[in-house]
């Protein structure tokens, strides 16, 4: 069965809301629920890996959602907030703080998010979107 663009649009809108969620809300959460300390969520790898799933799943989608609607502006704009995801993971908190870290994350997820909703909207009004 071939994955919709739609599909795709919705699971990395999912992706980029857990990578803002993790980044703004975790902190907050350890201090509520204490408990939460022992898990490793507050780990790099847990960046790597959310970059290692957006990183795919965007590129395919926008892929495939500009093929059907030709508007480049949606793969430019996605293409910023992946670049901006990669770069928080690469530079890290050692060279960004922990607050650049979160902002550059921040923005990259709100970027891709955006350009995901727009290649979503994009594709539903699309006469050849066979969606």
């Amino acid at each position: 069965m071939k994955l919709s663009t739609i599909s795709l649009d919705k699971t990395a809108i999912v992706f980029s809301t857990l990578c803002v969620l993790h980044c703004l809300a975790l902190p907050l959460l350890m201090v509520l629920l204490p408990a939460l300390a022992i898990l490793p969520l507050n780990q790099e790898m847990f960046h790597l890996g959310m970059v290692m799933c957006v990183l795919p799943t965007s590129i395919y989608a926008i892929t495939l959602g500009c093929k059907k609607h030709k508007k480049l502006s949606v793969a430019y704009t996605a293409g910023l907030g992946l670049i901006a995801l990669v770069a928080a993971v690469v530079f890290g908190e050692g060279h960004l703080g922990e607050i650049g870290e979160k902002l550059l994350t921040t923005f990259g997820a709100v970027i891709i998010a955006s350009a995901h909703l727009k290649n979503y909207k994009l594709c539903q009004q699309s006469n050849s979107c066979s969606c």
